[in-house]
């Protein structure tokens, strides 16, 4: 039987399921929104996670100095406003008067500058913007000042960024004792608290409307930009790992918003005429097959560019989104596709006849002693599962020792962070999805990023991306920047950082009560039920 059918489930099983599941309790408080994530939240540091689901809980709790529109406008949220001297060198940047902590203290300069300053030790695009920071102090309680090696641009676009992981400003106090391990007391300045003592592991998170909280005063509501009104007392998170159960709840008004419907469930879910069925996400989301670049198999670059021949992306995008070609493209390759830097440069790697036989041929002959490939395939998260089944396949069929690794999300996040060897409790191979905003140019698209051990999980190390990346970001030519594009998208070809396959989108689902939801991910203010 094809993989995706053992990796899909019927549009009838998925029927039996939503009749079976057992009831939860109703809604009943009108100022309580009752939401469904995609996955149980076990990491609460932003800057210590990539995750969505991590960054769906920063972006509730914490603020940020600048925010971006869903037509990626950036705008000053915790700033005022900023100024920029010396031909772009200097960047001064002054906090909005009123803004307090959840634990009511005041949202000082030296706050903003120390979290920066930690945020970059980790992220992408912070690495980028300290690299090029000369010095960030803090001149006053209310002012804090850049000054950059030369002229870069996109200072306040890196600190509003919406993608993981997001620049969140937290207090002081906290980072100093935080140094290499994360932070676990969640004090933020945004608009919601997270209520700590009501914390389930696998079952529930809830937040509480901050009352402290002081939205911009002018502009419209636009993705994470404008003001941030709350209209509800708490968000209440129901992890419901079993999608029958949580299409169960839905249809009978036992939660308010599905957050990631399964594929098999939403010709159901669509025909309710209580729900709304609807993407919010225009970018759709893209899937990434992580090496580990530390250790064998996958050290070998002869290796990784063999497994180009047998990765099928309409195998992938079946099994993960069904056989509606409207929810997902094949031929994909390193930036969003419906990005301004997507280009056709090499990519006869994904697009040519796929040949498993030649790729076995080829790792065979560059070297491969039969090491045991371990696969991190997470069983909660119904979209990663499917395409760890399909990776799985593929590489065994490759002629590799696959061994898939089956553990629960939150599990494999973790795991996902050591770089021991596979048999000493590290791994090989593991499949994610980053969205659109996390993908669009080489500025953004931490998957690119070939920094080794300084850079992000799967450890990826090629002096040429980083060259060719630094060009980019410091080109202002948009024809020179294309070019670079291109470049940039050959050299992923030949080093392999991970590979591409494919983009699909993800409707959310809601109550036909519960308007205001913004474009973009999961956002929980502006959002009213009528």
């Amino acid at each position: 039987m094809p993989v995706r059918r053992l990796t899909r489930r019927s549009a009838i099983a998925g029927s039996a399921a939503l009749l079976a599941a057992p009831r939860l309790a109703a809604a009943q408080d009108q100022k309580v929104l009752k939401f469904v994530p995609h996955a149980d939240l076990t990491v609460v540091d932003p800057s210590w996670s990539t995750s969505y689901i991590t960054r769906n809980h920063a972006i509730m709790v914490y603020d940020m100095l600048y925010g971006t529109t869903s037509d990626f406008q950036v705008t000053p949220q915790m700033a005022a406003g900023h100024v920029v001297e010396d031909g772009g060198k200097v960047w001064t940047i002054t906090l909005r008067d009123g803004l307090k902590f959840h634990d009511g203290e005041p949202v000082l300069a030296k706050d903003a500058v120390a979290s920066i300053k930690r945020w970059a030790l980790r992220d992408n695009m912070g690495q980028t913007l300290m690299d090029r920071t000369d010095e960030l102090v803090a001149l006053d309680d209310k002012k804090l000042r850049f000054r950059m090696k030369k002229p870069f641009a996109l200072v306040a676009a890196a600190l509003g960024k919406p993608g993981s992981a997001i620049c969140a400003i937290m207090p002081e106090r906290l980072i100093a004792p935080a140094t290499g391990k994360p932070i676990t007391e969640v004090v933020g300045s945004g608009p919601f608290r997270f209520v700590a003592d009501e914390r389930v592991a696998g079952s529930r998170v809830v937040y509480a409307r901050n009352a402290d909280y002081l939205p911009v005063s002018t502009g419209t509501p636009s993705f994470i930009a404008g003001p941030k009104i709350v209209n509800f007392d708490r968000v209440e998170w129901q992890v419901i790992p079993d999608s029958g159960t949580a299409g169960a709840a839905l249809q009978n008004g036992e939660v308010d918003w599905w957050e990631n419907p399964t594929t098999d469930l939403l010709p159901l879910l669509r025909r309710n005429a209580n729900l709304t069925i609807r993407i919010h996400d225009k970018t759709g989301y893209f899937g990434v097959l992580r090496f580990n670049h530390l250790t064998p198999p996958f050290n070998n670059p002869a290796i990784r560019r063999a497994i180009w021949w047998a990765v099928d992306q309409e195998d992938y995008m079946t099994a993960v989104a069904g056989n509606d070609r409207a929810m997902w493209n094949s031929g994909v390759g390193f930036f969003a596709t419906n990005g301004p830097w997507a280009n056709d440069a090499g990519m006869a790697h994904l697009t040519s006849k796929r040949d498993p036989e030649r790729a076995k041929r080829e790792i065979i002959a560059a070297g491969y002693k039969g090491e045991k490939v371990v696969v991190l395939v997470p069983t909660d998260v119904p979209s990663l599962k499917f395409a760890g089944d399909v990776g799985a396949d593929m590489l065994k069929r490759c002629g590799l020792n696959v061994d898939p690794l089956y553990m629960d999300w939150g599990s494999m996040v973790q795991r996902l962070g050591r770089q021991d060897a596979a048999d000493a409790g590290g791994w090989n191979v593991y499949h994610t999805y980053w969205s659109g905003v996390d993908q669009l140019d080489p500025a953004v698209n931490s998957s690119l990023r070939a920094s080794g051990r300084r850079g992000r999980t799967g450890w990826p190390d090629s002096p040429r991306l980083e060259e060719l990346r630094a060009a980019w970001l410091d080109s202002g030519d948009v024809a020179e920047q294309k070019r670079l594009a291109r470049e940039i998208q050959l050299q992923a070809f030949e080093d392999v950082p991970y590979m591409p396959f494919g983009q699909f989108f993800a409707p959310m689902g809601y109550r036909k009560n519960i308007s205001g939801v913004l474009d973009g991910y999961a956002l929980f203010w502006n959002v009213k039920r009528t």
